[in-house]
C-alpha cells in the first residue's frame, strides 16, 4: 500500500524553531570543543617541553591563527556552559513550554553572541 504523504525535500523551506537551533548548536559546540581540546593539548605539551617550545606557543599564540583558534574555542565552551546551564534548569522543571523555551533559547544566543564579542575584543 503506498501512502500519500507530503514530501517536502526543499530543506531551505524548513524553520527550526529557537529551541531546535539551542539544541543542535549545544550539540555542535561540544564536538567543536572535543577538537579544540586537540589544540590546547598540543600547545600545553609544547610550551611545557622547553623554553623554546613556550616561546613558539606565544608566538603561534598571538598571530591571528591562533587568536581565532583561542576565540572559537572560548565561543564553543561559553556556549556549551551556557546551553548546559538551561538544561539543567530545564531537569528541574522550568523553561518546559514551548514559549518559555524559545525564549530561554533565544536569549541564550544573544548572550553568547554578545559573549562572544566581549572575548574577541578582549583577546584581540
Amino acid at each position: 500500500m503506498k501512502k500519500q504523504r507530503p514530501v517536502n525535500l526543499d530543506l531551505s523551506t524548513i524553520k527550526f524553531p529557537p529551541a531546535a537551533i539551542s539544541s543542535i548548536l549545544h550539540r555542535i559546540t561540544g564536538v567543536a570543543m572535543f577538537f579544540a581540546l586537540l589544540f590546547v593539548i598540543g600547545a600545553w605539551a609544547v610550551s611545557l617541553s622547553s623554553a623554546e617550545g613556550f616561546a613558539d606557543v606565544q608566538t603561534a599564540l598571538s598571530g591571528i591563527w591562533g587568536k581565532v583558534i583561542a576565540i572559537g574555542t572560548l565561543s564553543a565552551l561559553t556556549y556549551h556552559l551556557l546551553g548546559g546551564l538551561r538544561h539543567v534548569v530545564m531537569e528541574a522543571g522550568y523553561w518546559e513550554e514551548i514559549q518559555s523555551g524559545n525564549l530561554s533559547a533565544k536569549i541564550l544566543i544573544a548572550l553568547w553572541v554578545i559573549l562572544t564579542v566581549v572575548w574577541g575584543i578582549a583577546l584581540w
